[in-house]
């Protein structure tokens, strides 16, 4: 399994484009994979003929596993599909040199159960309830060794007898000792009576989620529609930030009229000149990446113990997919972008997203994340953070509203501007409230005061 991106740990191999005995040349499509960041075709390592299929489809993998095997189609010469092509043969956390020569009469022993506490992070598995070796994951990891637990105490479900962190804390939640009780109930005792006491918060870790309630099982008339790979790794990344991120919600009104007085004058020219139009988004984001200049926390990530400001600002934004998911690629290094630049480079991978060629790198390494619902006329949206960054603003609807305005005597008159929120999700972590609302009061401030027809034309 190639390395997809800097963050992503393992793979999900969807189709084989090839079946045992095609050729294949270096470089030509052989499979398609998916990750929690983007589905791509991976191509050959080698040219020769496609001897092994090592992995089938549906199978989950770590980063270096080696995928199928590829020769001459008349000798025993082979190389996998991996990241590493010279070793591509063997397992990657095994040395060649160290396995010894199987008997052909011999069953090979199970692999051992490594306990999580003692093993280094890149050769943690386990043997799930297939008996199939299993990746742990990072998030797995740590919640083994929060709870105290060897992975062979865990009932694993996920696909291929992969142990997910749902089981984890599924098992913690079943074997959790009882709260202590500080006497009888406030029913039993006398008015004003001290309740049990609530036991202390962890001291470190995400809050555990529960489970959702028994479903209904569906009637004759109900539609039963399974799950796309996209929406189940959207669904399984948001449970997960929110168990692990404090979210707090900062919002604020924003007063569009000098922002529209610049779109109604450039829009056409702009459309024409650079072939994209002239949303309201661009603005935004470009408010968004000079406020970030001033308050760089919000441009971060939080670490074991430590907050990482990173000073590239990698900007991520959502792109619906259809109502079929989200994604969000991003724009690289956007600090260094006017509006115009922006604004194309803005177009340009949303336009990738929806043909669906959008390659790892696009998907990766996003410090900030913008979403857009305000096409939708959405009053307040509350968006979920991007794991592992820090914050991500959500836009709202524009609409021609009451606005009061000052006058050039000074005087306050009330007139009619297109106003519209902006609110920002932040992990209460990283920094508090003040930090936030500061950072957003000056992209407020940014785009009701700053002279946009001077950047139109960059």
């Amino acid at each position: 399994m190639p390395q997809l991106g800097e963050t992503v740990t393992e793979g999900t191999v969807t189709r084989w484009l090839k079946t045992i005995g095609d050729r294949v040349e270096i470089d030509e499509p052989l499979l398609e994979v998916s990750t929690d960041k983007v589905d791509t075709e991976i191509p050959s390592a080698a040219a020769g003929v496609l001897s092994e299929i090592l992995i089938p489809e549906g199978d989950t993998v770590p980063i270096g596993t080696a995928l199928a095997r590829i020769g001459d189609g008349a000798a025993d010469t082979a190389t996998a599909t991996g990241t590493d092509r010279a070793a591509a043969t063997t397992d990657p956390e095994e040395d060649p040199a160290e396995v010894p020569p199987a008997e052909d009469d011999e069953t090979p022993a199970p692999e051992p159960v490594v306990d999580v506490r003692d093993a280094p992070p890149a050769t943690l598995r386990t043997t799930g309830a297939t008996g199939s070796a299993t990746f742990l994951s990072p998030v797995v990891r740590r919640l083994l060794e929060e709870h105290d637990l060897h992975p062979s105490e865990v009932q694993a479900t996920g696909a291929g007898g992969r142990l997910t962190a749902a089981d984890v804390r599924a098992h913690a939640r079943a074997h959790a000792p009882p709260p202590p009780s500080a006497g009888p109930s406030t029913s039993d005792g006398p008015p004003g009576a001290p309740g049990p006491s609530t036991p202390e918060a962890p001291e470190s870790g995400p809050p555990t989620v529960s489970p959702p309630a028994d479903s209904t099982p569906p009637a004759d008339t109900d539609e039963v529609i399974p799950f796309s790979s996209i929406r189940r790794r959207t669904a399984a990344h948001m449970v997960t930030s929110l168990a692990t991120s404090a979210h707090t919600l900062v919002a604020v009104e924003v007063d569009y009229h000098r922002v529209e007085q610049t779109r109604a004058v450039h829009k056409e020219p702009f459309r024409e000149r650079e072939g994209v139009g002239l949303s309201y988004l661009p603005f935004i984001a470009r408010a968004v990446v000079d406020a970030i200049g001033e308050y760089p926390a919000i441009n971060a990530s939080v670490g074991d113990d430590e907050l990482v400001v990173h000073h590239d600002i990698n900007l991520g934004i959502a792109v619906d997919l259809d109502f079929d998911g989200l994604i969000v690629p991003v724009v690289r290094r956007a600090h260094h972008l006017r509006l115009g630049a922006l604004t194309r480079a803005m177009a340009d991978q949303a336009a990738k997203a929806r043909a669906g060629s959008l390659a790892p790198d696009d998907v990766t390494g996003g410090t900030f994340t913008i979403t857009n619902a305000g096409g939708y006329g959405t009053l307040l949206t509350t968006p979920i953070i991007a794991q592992p960054q820090v914050a991500i603003l959500s836009t709202d609807g524009i609409a021609m509203r009451p606005a009061a305005v000052r006058q050039p005597g000074g005087a306050w008159g009330l007139t009619v501007h297109p106003l519209g929120n902006l609110a920002l999700s932040f992990d209460h972590r990283a920094f508090d409230g003040a930090y936030a609302s500061a950072f957003m009061a000056r992209v407020r401030e940014i785009l009701q005061d700053r002279d946009w027809a001077a950047e139109v034309g960059t």
